[in-house]
């Protein structure tokens, strides 16, 4: 949520006219400009000094939209800095609202994006000083986020951003993943360099590197990470079964051994699918809820309508499903081939599949 403060006449009404149109947002200023109708448009009035204010907006919103000289904005939060990654984003904006300036937060914390969607509802002009931006080439700490990408480590975000932005050889190994990642209408750019393989990137000898995977790197592949982004995309589909009453730990212990023999990373698991009857088996919700990680449940004809390559008498019995673990994996992937069929290991059954994009 975005809290949009105000503390001049004229800020008001641009205030007032932002908050009608940004979704979740909230608007405050200052009880001497009150007009009678905030209680019913859910306005909060200040009293005092905004710099009292501040510090609570600050703990409590994901962005601020300040309508306030963009020197007293910098006075006023920077007593507050913590860290990028935590920090919320910071726009302000003129009194006349013309320009709109990302100031904070500009890529983590979406500065820039709020920027650019206030400056559209005000018709004003977006202020945005990113070097990636204004260059139009790849943001580090943004690449692939609006897919759920993570990163292995932010240990190198800074040094290769520098390599992006100052044009120097940046390698691109994408082993998988959504490949829609370029967004700007000019080509990428000509020190960005797409290799089909880590071990092709590594004879080119690239400055930097970006690397999309959900598999875990080799000693000899890690080279390529000395200065270089590992990026997690969500591709792995677990399609699980258990006996009723199985722990979480169990559960959670299975999973994480079955992908360290299949050399994948936890990071880059997207759901994990079962059969109707078990979606209320707390051990399974405990997981998810845990990692975050989608939960997907199919009925027993859904299930029996996916070809399997190890049917089970025993499990219909119990489940009416003639198997539980593939087809559930095979169903959320599409996959016809999956990377573990089935595993059975004490109380739980496993499956893996990868999404192909």
């Amino acid at each position: 949520m975005y809290a949009i403060v105000a503390i001049t006449k004229h800020g008001v009404d641009i205030a007032r006219c932002v908050g009608e149109e940004l979704p979740n947002a909230r608007v405050y200023y200052t009880n001497k400009f009150a007009r009678g109708d905030e209680d019913e448009k859910g306005i909060r009035l200040f009293e005092g000094n905004v710099r009292l204010l501040l510090p609570s907006l600050f703990q409590t919103y994901r962005g601020l939209i300040l309508i306030i000289s963009l020197g007293a904005v910098v006075r006023m939060i920077a007593p507050l800095l913590k860290d990028k990654k935590t920090d919320p984003a910071i726009v302000v904006i003129d009194d006349k609202g013309e320009h709109v300036i990302s100031v904070l937060s500009g890529h983590l914390g979406g500065a820039n994006e709020l920027t650019r969607q206030v400056a559209e509802i005000l018709h004003a002009h977006p202020v945005i000083t990113t070097a990636s931006d204004v260059q139009k080439t790849i943001a580090i700490d943004l690449f692939g986020r609006s897919f759920g990408w993570e990163w292995e480590s932010d240990e190198k975000l800074t040094p290769v951003s520098a390599a992006v932005v100052n044009e120097q050889h940046v390698a691109i190994v994408q082993e998988s993943g959504e490949r829609e990642w370029w967004n700007y209408d000019t080509p990428l750019p000509n020190n960005i360099r797409i290799y089909d393989s880590i071990d092709e990137a590594l004879a080119a000898k690239p400055d930097a590197a970006l690397v999309v995977t959900h598999r875990l790197l080799t000693k000899e592949e890690e080279a390529i990470l000395q200065n270089g982004v590992l990026y997690r995309p969500k591709v792995i589909v677990l399609g699980i079964g258990c006996n009723r009453g199985t722990t979480a730990e169990e559960i959670d212990a299975v999973i994480r051994d079955t992908l360290e023999e299949l050399r994948f990373s936890m990071k880059s698991v997207k759901a994990v699918c079962t059969i109707e009857l078990k979606k209320d088996e707390p051990g399974l919700l405990e997981v998810v809820r845990k990692y975050g990680w989608e939960f997907v449940y199919y009925t027993p004809e859904q299930l029996n309508q996916v070809n399997i390559e190890q049917p089970s008498e025993t499990v219909y019995r119990y489940t009416g499903a003639y198997g539980v673990s593939e087809p559930a994996a095979k169903l959320y992937s599409g996959a016809e081939k999956l990377e573990l069929v089935k595993k059975k290991a004490g109380n739980v059954t496993i499956s893996v599949a990868l999404l192909h994009h």
